[in-house]
């Protein structure tokens, strides 16, 4: 009979069983893994450096990160944020660093830092790591006063007073927790980058820019060709402005993963085909650009559009745009008509491409969806249906933007549900 079992061996799973653990070593605390090793999420995340957090150290500004879990996470952020994790891993020799963009790696630039951090801290606590231990029921056995949950894996069935599940994005133990009464939200990708093949993009891959991107309504369902009322062309569901790359296969960056974090259900819903549109100069609108074309067209009547990059873009995509604006090559500023150059302004400005699908953001696939939130106490992270069952971490349903917060949610996860079930 073990007094803690944890299925899951990733972030929040080692998290919790490290607290569990350090806050008494008389527990009997155990790591069941599916797999050969454990923490292999730690491992490719960040490019293999591991984005262990967000300098962000407000709670209130913080959550606002979260498309899934907002509300949720307020109080529990408030008991453990990012400072906190920043004094865990610095009391236990892992110093973090702060990047421009507020993204915290190890000062060390490996993820290994953090795993052996994770694996030696078990170790000295005697966390009993199980793996290849697949789980494949969960069952609670009633007994009164000694109540106890049933866990069988692929090798033997196990034992134990509390059980935590920190398993991330797990359809069959999302199977197992719906045979116990939980509601278990749809789950949908919501990291991922654009597909698109249009000649403004194709061939430029690797052009970095800032832009504001909407993504524009459009039937929900496409099988629906005709057009509906409550559909208003051109009007925005959702934008972001940031870096968007250009890529070989569409478009990613930062304002991208935003927009598919917080459409992750929307986006599903229209089967990743919808049409977006992107001023590549956000600090300008098409009449502005219009003015400001038509001062350069005075100005340097003899130069050549195409070699006078008007604006702060990259040359390679400023090309891209001028051609598809029905400017010829050798055309000089003299020769473009009023028409042309509106044309530029609304390239540049409102350059509308259609989305035909999408691709996984790197290793770092996220998915929303999980046990419904209402089903879960933030207080300790314990399931309302079930005494002595917690959760921590992507099983449930909270997802964030890139930029270390996802991880955080499973270090106040981790940490919260180690809590609950120390005083439970």
């Amino acid at each position: 009979m073990y007094d803690v079992l944890i299925i899951g061996g990733g972030a929040a799973g080692f998290y919790a069983a490290i607290h569990i653990a350090e806050k008494n070593r008389d527990l009997k605390v155990a790591i069941l893994e599916r797999g050969k090793e454990v923490l292999t999420k730690v491992k490719v995340s960040g490019g293999g450096r591991c984005n262990v957090t967000h300098a962000e150290f407000d709670p209130s500004e913080f959550v606002r990160n979260y498309p899934r879990g907002e509300k949720e996470l307020l109080g529990p952020f408030h008991t453990y944020c990012s400072g906190d994790t920043v004094q865990f891993f610095e009391e236990r020799n892992v110093p973090l660093k702060i990047e421009e963009d507020g993204r915290m790696f190890p000062v060390s630039n490996s993820s290994q830092t953090i795993i052996d951090c994770f694996l030696n801290e078990a170790k000295r606590l005697g966390v009993a790591i199980l793996k290849q231990s697949s789980v494949i029921k969960i069952k609670p056995v009633q007994g009164g006063n000694d109540s106890f949950w049933e866990v069988t894996s692929i090798k033997k069935t196990y034992k134990t007073k509390k059980l935590l599940v920190a398993t991330g994005s797990n359809p069959k133990v999302w199977a197992m927790l719906k045979n116990l009464g939980h509601t278990i939200d749809e789950p949908v990708p919501s990291l991922f980058t654009f597909n698109i093949q249009d000649g403004r993009i194709n061939g430029i891959q690797g052009v970095s820019t800032n832009a504001r991107v909407s993504v524009l309504k459009s039937n929900l369902n496409p099988k629906i060709s005709i057009p509906l009322a409550s559909s208003i062309k051109g009007e925005a569901l959702l934008t972001e402005e940031g870096p968007v790359l250009i890529t070989h296969w569409g478009l990613s960056g930062p304002a991208i993963l935003r927009l598919s974090a917080w459409g992750a259900n929307v986006l599903n819903a229209k089967n990743y085909k919808f049409p977006i549109r992107v001023n590549w100069v956000p600090d300008y609108h098409e009449e502005s650009v219009i003015d400001l074309l038509m001062e350069i067209k005075e100005i340097e009547p003899k130069k050549t559009v195409l070699r006078t990059k008007a604006m702060d873009l990259p040359r390679r995509l400023w090309t891209n745009l001028v051609k598809a604006s029905a400017i010829e090559p050798n055309m000089t500023w003299a020769d473009v008509s009023k028409e042309q150059l509106q044309k530029l302004a609304r390239q540049l400005t409102n350059c509308e491409l259609k989305v035909e699908g999408k691709s996984t953001f790197k290793e770092e696939f996220v998915t929303a969806g999980g046990v419904n939130l209402k089903e879960i106490n933030f207080k300790t992270f314990e399931s309302k249906l079930h005494p002595n069952l917690f959760f921590a971490g992507e099983v449930i349903n909270v997802d964030a933007i890139t930029g270390g917060f996802n991880f955080q949610n499973a270090w106040t996860g981790g940490y919260m549900a180690a809590q609950g079930i120390i005083k439970a």
